[in-house]
């Protein structure tokens, strides 16, 4: 296969990173090169994250240059608008509506635009929004945002569920698997109804 690019975005304390993790680790397991790259100076502090993924049959670098994600995967729409630049011209956008001020909006060196949904519509032919963290909640913790939305997009990643079902057991807590399994069910539900 040749590569496939990933970008996910959001912000810190959302699991970007653990998202990123579970892929990567998935993508090994059934016999993949990868190669990921992260930055997340401001995680903890509810900053702008965003982890590049990439998985083929060779991969030489692990960086996805602008204009050629297959994939972004946005956890919050103000991030997801911050690096649609990475897609490529017929990439695939899955996003999370739920708004989160990051810290550059809450401390007003950002306004949030009001207008985000269609700004990311404008710069994106694909593109699949829905209330992810809705689902999460659903699912028992708002913190499963991630698994949720990673099985959303199953539909676009050379990956098989039950190993992804597998990475997830064995990177999230085992008091937090239950509600992690849900929140994959629910996501894997979504999944389905995505075109």
């Amino acid at each position: 296969m040749s590569v496939f690019n990933i970008i996910i975005a959001g912000v810190g304390g959302q699991g970007v990173l653990l998202t990123s993790k579970i892929i990567a680790e998935t993508a090994m397991e059934q016999g993949y090169d990868v190669k990921q790259s992260e930055v997340h100076g401001m995680a903890q502090r509810g900053g702008s994250v965003i982890s590049h993924v990439r998985i083929g049959d060779k991969v030489y670098s692990p960086i996805v240059s602008e204009g050629e994600a297959d994939l972004l995967i946005g956890f919050e729409p103000l991030e997801t608008a911050r690096y649609i630049h990475y897609l490529k011209k017929d990439g695939i956008v899955v996003y999370n509506t739920y708004r989160i001020s990051s810290i550059t909006v809450s401390i007003g060196v950002e306004k949030y635009p009001d207008d985000i949904d269609q700004i990311i519509k404008k710069n994106a032919n694909k593109v699949y929004p829905f209330d992810g963290t809705k689902l999460a909640v659903e699912a028992g913790d708002k913190r499963t945002l991630n698994i949720v939305l990673l099985c959303a997009v199953l539909k676009f990643l050379p990956l098989d569920k039950n190993i992804v079902l597998k990475s997830i057991e064995n990177n999230v807590k085992s008091k937090a698997l239950s509600v992690n399994k849900k929140a994959f069910e629910l996501g894997l539900g979504l999944f389905k109804k995505l075109k």
